[in-house]
């Protein structure tokens, strides 16, 4: 199989780069969020945590796309750039799963019925 190698430029800083994701997805979710709040479509506590939550996965993905595309710079980099995008994809899906899972646990903790929903 025929390696594929995108020039790419020079490698770029990945944990510069998480750092500038979560910046720019505190500022977008910060102010969509700031929105709704003002228009009381949700709570200042829900704008806060969603902002919280976007901010964190804003900043796994743009980490895991510039990992991903140094990789694809590099001669045999493929697999390397394949792991990074799982890498990517894998903390973002935790956070949604954590999140729901403390979700549950609060609404238990207050003695709310916590539907449970099959995922068969």
């Amino acid at each position: 199989m025929k390696d594929i190698t995108i020039n790419t430029g020079t490698p770029r800083n990945v944990l510069g780069h998480v750092i500038s994701g979560a910046v720019a997805s505190a500022v977008i979710s910060g102010a969509i969020n700031y929105k709704k709040a003002q228009s009381r479509q949700i709570t200042k506590k829900e704008a806060i945590k969603d902002t919280i939550k976007r901010t964190s996965q804003g900043a796994i993905a743009t980490g895991s796309a510039i990992a991903t595309a140094n990789y694809l710079g590099q001669e045999g980099g493929l697999f390397k750039a394949l792991t990074a995008t799982s890498i990517g994809m894998m903390g973002i899906y935790a956070i949604e799963v954590i999140e729901e899972k403390l979700d549950q646990k609060y609404l238990t903790n207050q003695n709310i019925p916590v539907e449970e929903e099959d995922y068969e």
